[in-house]
């Protein structure tokens, strides 16, 4: 009777050491940072909510955290913030996916100069070895930038159509908008994904004035249309083996 309780023990500690290594626990760290010298009253803090990481071992921990921190991905620097350059108001994150192995995240900040602004950037990391997942996960490179770039057309057909209807265009072609806006292969390493497939991810840069004119920029597919440019020995090929 000991002996069978201990088996099952052993296989729920198993069972649960599987679990956890297909995913990481994310927990919000919220640091309010004061300026010393703010130059209005609106710059008188700033708000980082930073994702903490507990994965397998703490050294694999700290280096997740490190590959998804906002220094890294959206080149924050707080010092910088804090005294001279005084953009930053808030900077946050969503966990969009956290299964299988793979941990999607989000990082956005928000800030003000002459208008406010803001920019974000979602990260994709095999949290087997912490290490970001881009481009070289993927076959065929070109092909699969054409395949994009074949949904984006589609996407500026539309906007362009749409832009021709607002009055303050004025006599402007918008066509001139999107005249060097086209994906390639330095745009493959942004992406999403989730259960369900990769949603490749553009960004126009529309000028502030009519950054509400810019297309969404996202591109879906399902795990069966990408199939044929996973790279079979690649992070991503568990959500296309058979």
């Amino acid at each position: 009777m000991k002996r069978r309780i201990l088996l099952s023990i052993g296989s729920l500690l198993v069972l649960c050491a599987s679990i956890q290594a297909q995913s990481v626990i994310v927990t919000p760290k919220k640091t309010v940072y004061k300026r010393p010298r703010p130059v209005s009253q609106y710059k008188k803090s700033l708000n980082i909510t930073y994702p903490t990481i507990k994965a397998a071992t703490p050294e694999l921990s700290r280096k997740i955290e490190s590959a998804i921190s906002y220094e890294t991905i959206l080149n924050l620097d707080v010092r910088e913030e804090l005294n001279e350059v005084q953009w930053l108001e808030e900077a946050d994150y969503t966990v969009d996916y956290n299964q299988r192995g793979i941990l999607v995240i989000t990082l956005s900040m928000n800030g003000s100069a002459a208008y406010p602004d803001g920019s974000s950037q979602t990260v994709v990391i095999d949290i087997k070895n912490g290490n970001r997942i881009t481009a070289a996960a993927f076959d065929n490179a070109s092909g699969l930038v054409e395949l994009v770039r074949k949904k984006q057309r589609v996407e500026i057909k539309a906007a362009i159509e749409e832009i021709k209807k607002d009055p303050d265009m004025g006599g402007s072609d918008p066509s001139d908008l999107f005249s060097e806006k086209s994906f390639s292969m330095n745009d493959v390493d942004h992406f999403a994904l989730n259960a369900n497939g990769i949603t490749f991810i553009y960004d126009y840069e529309f000028p502030h004035v009519i950054e509400a004119l810019e297309p969404e920029g996202r591109y879906a597919f399902t795990w069966k249309e990408i199939a044929n440019f996973i790279k079979p020995s690649g992070p991503l090929a568990r959500f296309v083996s058979k």
